[in-house]
């Protein structure tokens, strides 16, 4: 079927239901990032594939809200249907909820499944349209009844994380989430974000792809630890190691019941952004609530020395794999033959040859020329470009290994390329170096640093529709709280061991995107009478193509920085490389 066709199926059921509107969001109940194939009910009735989005269907109108990273490519896939894009955060373009308050009259309805939005979705919600009039009716899933032949609920199982890699045993980690608990006067933390429980149990699983986690619910209290997961997903080995922790192992669906009865007269702790609704609201009525980040958030944020040391040397190894893959490229980009897929899928090769890979850590980005403009490109085999010895290739990519997560992006120069985009790929250089080298007092914000990255790409009044930076989970979600470097949208403060990306670029529709994105970790470089000074590691090993770089803009601190990176990353690599690879990285890191 068409979009179109899809969506007339749903107007149909919408008139049983006597709605008005009908809202899908991009969520699954535990508001993931990635989701498995069963929960991509907005990519099913738009056509948008982006990771972020809401549609609304009315019984006349079909519309889209997403944000600056995926404009483009909305425009693109929406082309050939009746919905309509609208630009979230531009100027005078209403939110969904706006939007709904502004067309929905007193007296009709708007459904959606409630188990697919988060608590302060919710709340937004009800905030914004204000009339007692219009009937909000949550517990209607429509989309089942049209979606034929639609993907089956994962089964694959889980595996235990072993402690060689995480540092600590499930039952420590319970033990400080309990501590951080008392703090807040709790007695049960209700836990539904699917990245804290794999971090928690110490389980890694296979139900999102580029994600190694399980779908399972959490419930701590002072004295038990519960995980709700399908049973059939948990091995044997797995089930004694975690119940010789103490932890019960529960089916999924019981919590839906167990949560009426741990909850009566207690203190409940739970991350308004990640329960969702449906689930809140059988929380028993006698409960106190004490709404919160998830207790597990900053403490799983805050790598350990077991876990820096597997991921420092985690790097490397990622490292050694782009630059064999870079290597290759510039040999065999000139016979004509390689397509963004292909390159993407040699890249891939080499991350294969570690023993310690599982999968990619999202879709790689293999976007060359004016498709890297748009941020999360895809290629597919009907649109797939030819790279030639000329303009810019973007590639983001990185892996999930049993020792960490890596998230790295390179723009490379594969032939001549204009003055415009050397200027261009040179203030993200300039952008780069100066988050990378930062010192910042202690109690400073993702949105605070966010603003030095920009300042040279703002200076010459451009900008990027994106944030600047982002945490990553150690073998969990690659886009991870609570931590950000974004504008005006993170109060977290940035912590000792945070692990995290720096990743400016520019974006210009048609023309070319760039984008040079390394992982980075917070430490402390000094403590005095003026209080913490934080900075950035670099632990990120792959040369930045200086074949882009005008070195007359560069200043001297930026060139000692860029020599320094370089000459690191030569030590750090190329023992592991054969001896042309070496010449070749040697040729990369040259000092200027």
């Amino acid at each position: 079927m068409t979009v179109n066709e899809r969506i007339e199926l749903l107007r149909q059921e919408m008139k049983k239901e006597g709605l008005s509107a009908y809202i899908i969001p991009s969520a699954d109940p535990h508001q993931s990032e990635y989701v498995a194939e069963y929960y991509k009910s907005r990519a099913y009735i738009s056509g948008f594939t982006g990771s972020v989005g809401t549609v609304i269907i009315t019984m006349s109108e079909s519309c889209l809200w997403t944000d600056g990273r995926y404009f483009i490519q909305a425009e693109k896939q929406l082309s050939d249907s009746e919905v309509v894009l609208y630009k979230m955060l531009e100027p005078g373009v209403p939110t969904y909820q706006e939007w709904l308050k502004d067309n929905i009259k007193a007296g009709e309805k708007i459904g959606f499944d409630q188990r697919l939005f988060s608590v302060n979705d919710m709340k937004m919600l009800k905030n914004v349209i204000n009339n007692d009039k219009i009937e909000l009716v949550g517990n209607i899933d429509l989309i089942s009844n049209i979606w034929k032949n639609r993907p089956a609920l994962p089964t694959d199982k889980v595996f235990y994380h072993d402690i060689k890699y995480t540092g600590s045993t499930a039952a420590e980690k319970i033990d400080s989430i309990r501590n951080e608990m008392k703090k807040k006067d709790s007695e049960i933390y209700l836990i539904s974000s699917l990245n804290d429980i794999a971090w928690l149990f110490n389980i890694r699983g296979n139900d999102i792809i580029y994600t190694p986690i399980p779908y399972a619910y959490g419930i701590i209290t002072l004295t038990e630890a519960i995980l709700y997961i399908q049973l059939d997903k948990v091995p044997e080995d797995v089930r004694a190691i975690l119940e010789e922790q103490n932890i019960v192992i529960k089916a999924y669906e019981d919590i839906f019941d167990d949560i009426k009865i741990y909850t009566k007269d207690l203190t409940v702790t739970y991350d308004p952004t990640k329960l969702n609704y449906g689930l809140k609201s059988m929380i028993d009525s006698s409960s106190r609530i004490v709404e919160t980040l998830e207790p597990t958030a900053i403490v799983k944020a805050k790598l350990n020395d077991t876990e820096i040391m597997n991921l420092k040397e985690c790097e490397i190894k990622d490292g050694v794999a782009l630059v064999k893959f870079l290597y290759w490229l510039e040999k065999a980009v000139p016979s004509g033959d390689i397509t963004e897929i292909t390159a993407a899928e040699k890249l891939a090769s080499f991350r294969k040859e570690n023993p310690l890979y599982i999968e990619d850590s999202f879709a790689t980005i293999p976007a060359y020329q004016e498709n890297a403009a748009m941020m999360h490109y895809k290629p597919d085999v009907a649109t797939t470009k030819t790279l030639k010895p000329k303009g810019f290739f973007l590639l983001d990519s990185g892996g999930q290994y049993h020792d960490g997560t890596t998230d790295i992006t390179r723009t490379i120069v594969l032939g001549d390329i204009t003055e415009e985009e050397r200027h261009d790929y040179t203030l993200v250089v300039k952008a780069h170096i100066a988050l990378a080298r930062l010192v910042f007092l202690h109690g400073s914000t993702g949105s605070n640093l966010d603003v030095i990255a920009r300042q040279p790409i703002w200076q010459e009044y451009m900008d990027y529709k994106c944030g600047t930076g982002h945490s990553v989970g150690f073998l969990l979600g690659v886009h991870e709280g609570p931590a950000r470097i974004r504008k005006g949208s993170s109060d977290v403060v940035i912590e000792e061991g945070m692990y995290l990306t720096n990743e400016p670029g520019i974006y210009k529709e048609n023309k070319h995107g760039i984008r040079i994105e390394n992982s980075i970790l917070v430490k402390e470089v000094m403590n005095n009478s003026d209080g913490r000074f934080m900075a950035f590691d670099t632990i990120s090993y792959c040369p930045i193509d200086l074949k882009g770089i005008d070195v007359t803009i560069l200043t001297c601190d930026e060139k000692d920085w860029l020599n320094n990176y370089h000459q690191e990353v030569y030590n750090k690599l190329s023992p592991h490389l054969n001896e042309d690879e070496c010449l070749w990285l040697q040729s990369q890191t040259k000092s200027i």
